[in-house]
C-alpha cells in the first residue's frame, strides 16, 4: 500500500496503531500474496492521494472496488480510460446530463472530479477477483469511517452524497451542521428508478458550494 502523506497522514496516523488495522494489514498482505486482488496494491489509496484532506469539497461513497480485471483504480465508481463504463456510472452520467446539462462522457475515469475536490471513497478498499464484498468485515470499514470523520471535522462547507442503503448507513458519522448531506437510491440499474434518477444532487451540490463561496464542481471536466 502506498504511504499516506500530508493532512491525511496526520488525521489517520492513530488508526495505523490500532489492533484492527494491524490485523487488516496482515490480512490484506496475505490476500495479495496468494490471490488476485483489486485494485493493484499501489492504487488502494488513490482517492486520498488525488484529493487531499484540505481540498475535499464533496464526498461520494461507494461500497467496494470493482471485482473484474482492469476496472478498479482506487476510486469509487471510476474505471480507467478505455475500460467500458459500468452500469452504475452510466446512470450517474445520465442524471448529471438531465440535472446540469453536461454531455455524457466517453470515459469512466473520474480523476477529473477527484482533482477538483471530489473524494471518491469506497467503504471497503480491496476485493478478491470475481467476488463482490469478499473483503467486507475485515477492518476496512473502521478505517474508512475514520476518513469520513476526518472530513466531517473540517471547518468548511462540504457535501456528502449518500446513494443506497450502505452509504446512507454512514449518515450518523456526519455531525457537523455546516455540511450538506444528500441521500438517494443507489444508481445501480436495480434501484436507479427508485429515487436516484431525478434526485438533482449535482445541481444541489453546486448550489450549496456556490452559496458558501466555494468553487462548484465542473461535472463535465473528465
Amino acid at each position: 500500500m502506498a504511504a499516506l502523506e500530508g493532512a491525511w497522514k496526520e488525521a489517520l496516523e492513530g488508526e495505523f496503531h490500532k489492533p484492527y488495522y494491524k490485523e487488516l494489514f496482515g490480512f490484506v498482505k496475505q490476500e495479495y500474496a496468494t490471490k488476485v486482488i483489486y485494485p493493484p496494491s499501489e492504487l488502494i489509496f488513490t482517492a486520498l492521494h488525488l484529493t487531499p484532506l484540505d481540498k475535499v469539497k464533496v464526498v461520494i461513497l461507494g461500497q467496494d472496488p470493482y471485482h473484474e480485471p482492469g476496472q478498479a483504480m482506487g476510486m469509487s465508481f471510476s474505471v480507467p480510460e478505455g475500460v467500458e463504463i459500468p452500469p452504475s456510472l452510466k446512470n450517474i452520467y445520465k442524471e448529471i446530463h438531465e440535472d446540469v446539462g453536461e454531455k455524457i462522457p466517453a470515459t469512466g475515469d473520474l480523476t477529473g472530479w477527484a482533482e477538483q475536490g471530489v473524494l471518491l471513497l469506497n467503504a471497503v478498499l480491496t476485493v478478491c477477483a470475481h467476488r463482490a464484498n469478499s473483503h467486507k468485515g475485515k477492518g476496512w470499514e473502521n478505517f474508512t469511517d475514520a476518513i469520513i470523520k476526518a472530513v466531517d471535522e473540517q471547518d468548511r462547507p462540504i457535501v456528502f452524497l449518500l446513494w443506497g442503503r450502505n452509504a446512507r448507513d454512514k449518515k450518523d458519522l456526519i455531525t457537523n451542521p455546516g455540511h450538506l448531506v444528500l441521500e438517494a437510491a443507489h444508481p445501480s440499474p436495480l434501484s436507479a428508478y427508485n429515487g436516484f434518477f431525478g434526485c438533482r444532487h449535482f445541481s444541489k451540490c453546486n448550489r450549496f458550494l456556490a452559496d458558501n463561496g466555494v468553487e462548484p464542481i465542473d461535472w463535465g471536466a473528465l
